[in-house]
């Protein structure tokens, strides 16, 4: 792909069609993936369902970090590719190996250590934290796959290539719905796991995709300048990598808080209302595909064109991008609304997790139309080497906010179980609008510095 498209020459609205598509299919079929995972954790029990609620903001951490390994690798290379350092974006390849698998040692160590106090903290009692330990445990000894494969991505990405990913989660698919049932109720040698045959498939799938994703760093341009000598470990490069890295890592990590803190207030409301919630989040997953397609989009875009200094071109390409995100979300929004119920029931048919579950679709539906702000704009703050706004943007929108206001609105009101969704609509959409108006001023101050930079 990055032979066929100019990142910093071709029109805007032709690189969002031949950048996001791929990226949006790819997150298709990884939400497929874990619509997957939920519905044969849903033939196993209700508890089973639960059970993967309520690891996610656990699990989220391999994420949060995974997904700050990326974007710095793709803003780091991004920015260079622009600039026509081609030498020392092939070395960024490698240091970005590198710090991905120092990284995951941490990871594995505090998922194994922290989660039974974590899962305690959510309500769930020793049965329950036992449950889900058999998933968990499996998927935080397998963090070094997942690095090492986002930070490959990362590299692709920087190039405008998205296909590469897309065929590894189209792939790990459809082997996961082979190998889920294989290894959760056995077969011949191999034995039944229960819930641990999800993490094990989920293993091997990513491993798999890891290896294909490393053909496809061999394959391209920037293999020419990329040799073992590279991955010996370069301090000032893993130490800008870190940099970029952390705030990020800290965004996704608010995300993880924020599911938790609503987690926290859902639980309040029994088992049920959980195992709804977690199979609504999976169906509100799919219709943010496009949306998460044009944050992949955004940073690929930005980062270069910010390192060529082509400024407007970021301009046009955040206000194109807004402008489809929402509107794709007033349409998903509408088929989100009327069919909560039976989107709901293809997961569990238990009548009170789908009531809990399809009342917070509805709610969601009218929330989606904002959510291509913070998507986009988190893009952009990273594309321009700016991340540690995206973590003030989620302290604010995904902690301190929602949690002062869900407090308020729970434990001093007296709110119910719907009143959760309605404060969130509310503290997203204030945020939202902030957002907007604030992008601006924070866009002409980036490139009034850069301008003044580049004049000495």
């Amino acid at each position: 792909m990055s032979k066929k498209i100019n990142l910093t020459k071709d029109p805007i609205w032709d690189l969002l069609r031949k950048v996001t598509i791929p990226a949006s299919v790819g997150s298709l079929f990884q939400t497929f993936y874990n619509l997957v995972d939920t519905w044969f954790a849903g033939r196993i029990s209700a508890e089973a369902i639960g059970a993967i609620a309520k690891s996610f903001p656990i699990y989220f951490v391999i994420i949060a970090v995974g997904v700050g390994i990326g974007a710095a690798t793709n803003a780091c290379i991004g920015n260079l590719l622009g600039e026509k350092k081609i030498n020392r974006a092939s070395l960024f390849i490698a240091q970005s190996v590198v710090f991905a698998i120092l990284t995951s040692v941490i990871v594995t160590l505090f998922g194994l250590n922290a989660s039974n106090f974590l899962l305690g903290v959510m309500g769930s009692d020793a049965s329950g934290i036992a449950l889900t330990r058999e998933y968990l445990d499996i998927i935080f000894y397998g963090t070094f796959i997942v690095m090492i494969q986002i930070s490959l991505n990362g590299a692709l990405n920087a190039q405008g290539d998205t296909k590469s990913y897309r065929n590894v989660l189209i792939f790990s698919f459809f082997l996961n719905i082979f190998l889920n049932p294989l290894f959760i109720w056995g077969y011949g040698f191999i034995p039944a796991f229960g819930i641990g045959g999800l993490a094990i498939a989920t293993v091997i799938s990513q491993s798999i995709g890891t290896f294909y994703l490393a053909y496809k760093i061999n394959s391209c341009k920037l293999r020419k300048y990329l040799f073992i000598k590279c991955f010996i470990p370069n301090f000032d490069m893993l130490r800008e990598l870190f940099s970029q890295a952390l705030p990020i890592m800290f965004s996704m990590l608010f995300i993880g808080v924020g599911i938790f803190n609503i987690l926290y207030f859902i639980g309040q409301f029994g088992e049920l209302a959980t195992a709804g919630y977690g199979a609504a989040l999976r169906v509100e997953q799919v219709f943010l595909l496009p949306v998460i397609g044009l944050n992949t989009a955004v940073l690929s875009i930005g980062g270069q064109n910010f390192g060529a200094k082509k400024f407007n071109r970021i301009r046009e390409l955040y206000s194109k991008a807004l402008l489809f995100g929402s509107s794709f979300m007033v349409g998903a929004g509408i088929i989100l609304f009327f069919g909560a119920e039976i989107f709901v029931s293809q997961f569990t048919d238990n009548v009170e997790a789908i009531k809990h579950g399809a009342i917070y679709l509805k709610v969601a539906a009218l929330i989606g139309p904002i959510y291509p702000v913070f998507f986009i704009t988190t893009a952009v703050f990273q594309a321009l080497k700016k991340p540690i706004y995206s973590l003030y943007l989620s302290i604010l929108r995904l902690t301190a906010f929602p949690f002062l206001s869900l407090w308020y609105v729970i434990n001093i009101r007296g709110g119910d179980y719907n009143d959760i969704f309605y404060t969130i609509m509310a503290t997203n959409w204030v945020m939202g609008i902030a957002l907007i108006i604030f992008i601006g001023y924070f866009l002409n101050n980036v490139f009034k510095e850069k301008k003044k930079h580049f004049s000495y």
